[in-house]
Protein backbone atom coordinates (compact mmCIF):
# COMPACT_ATOMS: atom_id res chain seq x y z
CA UNK A 1 0.00 0.00 0.00
CA UNK A 2 2.75 2.81 0.77
CA UNK A 3 4.69 1.86 -2.47
CA UNK A 4 1.33 2.61 -4.51
CA UNK A 5 0.92 5.69 -2.27
CA UNK A 6 4.42 6.59 -3.44
CA UNK A 7 3.97 5.72 -6.66
CA UNK A 8 1.21 7.93 -7.29
CA UNK A 9 2.98 10.97 -5.47
CA UNK A 10 5.57 10.71 -8.01
CA UNK A 11 3.35 10.50 -11.05
CA UNK A 12 1.68 13.42 -9.58
CA UNK A 13 4.79 15.38 -9.68
CA UNK A 14 5.77 14.39 -13.04
CA UNK A 15 2.37 15.82 -14.22
CA UNK A 16 2.72 18.90 -12.10
CA UNK A 17 0.30 17.75 -9.72
CA UNK A 18 2.14 17.30 -6.39
CA UNK A 19 -0.07 18.34 -3.95
CA UNK A 20 1.88 17.74 -0.53
CA UNK A 21 3.72 14.95 -1.66
CA UNK A 22 7.96 14.64 -0.46
CA UNK A 23 9.57 16.08 -3.05
CA UNK A 24 13.59 16.23 -1.14
CA UNK A 25 16.39 15.14 -3.09
CA UNK A 26 13.95 15.39 -6.65
CA UNK A 27 16.29 15.40 -9.55
CA UNK A 28 13.23 16.72 -11.60
CA UNK A 29 14.14 20.20 -13.70
CA UNK A 30 11.39 22.58 -14.00
CA UNK A 31 9.90 23.26 -17.22
CA UNK A 32 10.48 26.71 -16.83
CA UNK A 33 11.62 30.06 -14.55
CA UNK A 34 7.86 30.68 -13.82
CA UNK A 35 7.00 27.21 -13.36
CA UNK A 36 10.43 27.13 -10.97
CA UNK A 37 8.96 30.11 -9.13
CA UNK A 38 5.34 28.60 -8.80
CA UNK A 39 6.94 25.86 -7.32
CA UNK A 40 8.85 27.65 -4.85
CA UNK A 41 6.15 29.55 -3.81
CA UNK A 42 3.82 26.64 -3.15
CA UNK A 43 6.71 24.86 -1.50
CA UNK A 44 7.21 28.26 1.09
CA UNK A 45 3.28 27.88 1.47
CA UNK A 46 3.25 24.50 2.79
CA UNK A 47 6.49 25.14 5.19
CA UNK A 48 4.92 28.35 6.20
CA UNK A 49 1.83 26.40 7.01
CA UNK A 50 3.96 24.37 9.73
CA UNK A 51 2.28 21.24 9.11
CA UNK A 52 5.08 19.61 7.80
CA UNK A 53 7.11 16.99 9.44
CA UNK A 54 10.86 17.88 10.25
CA UNK A 55 11.74 15.27 7.35
CA UNK A 56 8.82 16.59 4.78
CA UNK A 57 10.27 20.10 6.08
CA UNK A 58 13.53 19.27 5.23
CA UNK A 59 13.06 17.77 1.98
CA UNK A 60 11.02 20.81 0.93
CA UNK A 61 14.16 22.91 2.15
CA UNK A 62 16.45 20.91 -0.37
CA UNK A 63 14.06 21.39 -3.03
CA UNK A 64 13.65 24.78 -2.89
CA UNK A 65 17.16 25.31 -2.98
CA UNK A 66 17.69 23.39 -6.23
CA UNK A 67 14.44 25.56 -7.36
CA UNK A 68 16.19 28.48 -6.74
CA UNK A 69 19.82 27.54 -8.13
CA UNK A 70 17.34 26.82 -11.99
CA UNK A 71 16.13 30.60 -11.21
CA UNK A 72 19.63 32.16 -10.83
CA UNK A 73 20.91 30.17 -13.73
CA UNK A 74 18.06 30.89 -16.08
CA UNK A 75 18.56 34.66 -15.15
CA UNK A 76 22.31 34.15 -15.36
CA UNK A 77 21.40 33.12 -19.41
CA UNK A 78 19.12 35.93 -20.03
CA UNK A 79 21.89 38.15 -18.49
CA UNK A 80 24.31 36.55 -20.94
CA UNK A 81 21.70 37.12 -24.09
CA UNK A 82 21.30 40.87 -23.20
CA UNK A 83 24.73 41.33 -23.19
CA UNK A 84 25.27 39.65 -26.04
CA UNK A 85 22.06 41.79 -27.77
CA UNK A 86 23.48 45.04 -26.16
CA UNK A 87 26.83 44.53 -27.37
CA UNK A 88 28.64 43.05 -24.24
CA UNK A 89 27.83 46.52 -22.24
CA UNK A 90 24.49 46.68 -19.88
CA UNK A 91 24.16 50.42 -19.92
CA UNK A 92 21.68 52.24 -17.56
CA UNK A 93 18.26 53.37 -19.60
CA UNK A 94 18.49 57.22 -20.87
CA UNK A 95 16.77 60.13 -18.28
CA UNK A 96 14.53 61.87 -20.78
CA UNK A 97 16.21 65.01 -20.03
CA UNK A 98 16.00 66.96 -23.46
CA UNK A 99 12.32 67.05 -22.75
CA UNK A 100 12.92 69.62 -19.79
CA UNK A 101 15.16 72.10 -21.77
CA UNK A 102 12.88 71.98 -24.65
CA UNK A 103 14.50 74.50 -27.22
CA UNK A 104 16.90 76.28 -24.54
CA UNK A 105 19.77 74.74 -26.10
CA UNK A 106 18.87 77.40 -29.73
CA UNK A 107 19.33 80.57 -28.11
Amino acid sequence: MAKSATKDRAEGAENGNDDGGNSGGDPRQPESYEAALAELDALVARMEGGSLSLEESLDAYRRGAVLVKFCQQQLEKVEQQVRVLDGETLKPAPLNTTSATGGDDDL
